[in-house]
């Protein structure tokens, strides 16, 4: 049997899969910690913690994911995991906001921190 070499090819499909799986760890972590917060009227410091936590978390598992499947450039793999993870983010959260994207500090270190924990769990894959 002959085996197809997929060399040079960019695994689309598969990095989408590994996106949605992203965002249902996302959903399933964000709705844990609205339970959180109506059992225990967690403060907006703890809250703002828990979903940068979250979000570094999903993109790691999304990182990791593609690490293990891809086994070559582990690293750039989650990092575009990652990255393409962010650009969904703030897509959305365009869409949905009233206001216009505000470039400031917490976009950028939400940028960083998505890019990383993708390219971290690439890395450790």
């Amino acid at each position: 049997m002959e085996q197809k070499s997929n060399a040079g090819e960019f695994p689309i499909f598969f990095l989408l899969k590994t996106l949605l799986f992203s965002y249902i760890l996302t959903g399933i972590l964000l709705a844990l910690l609205a339970f959180l917060l109506y059992r225990m009227g967690l403060g907006e410091k703890a809250v703002t913690i828990a979903i940068i936590v979250i979000y570094v978390a999903a993109t790691f598992f999304g990182g990791f994911m593609a690490g293990k499947k891809l086994k070559s450039r582990k690293f750039l793999w989650g990092l575009v995991l990652g990255a393409a993870y962010f650009l969904v983010l703030s897509a959305l959260s365009l869409s949905v906001g009233e206001e216009g994207l505000q470039m400031g500090n917490s976009f950028l270190t939400t940028l960083v921190l998505c890019a990383g924990g993708g390219m971290l769990g690439g890395m450790l894959s």
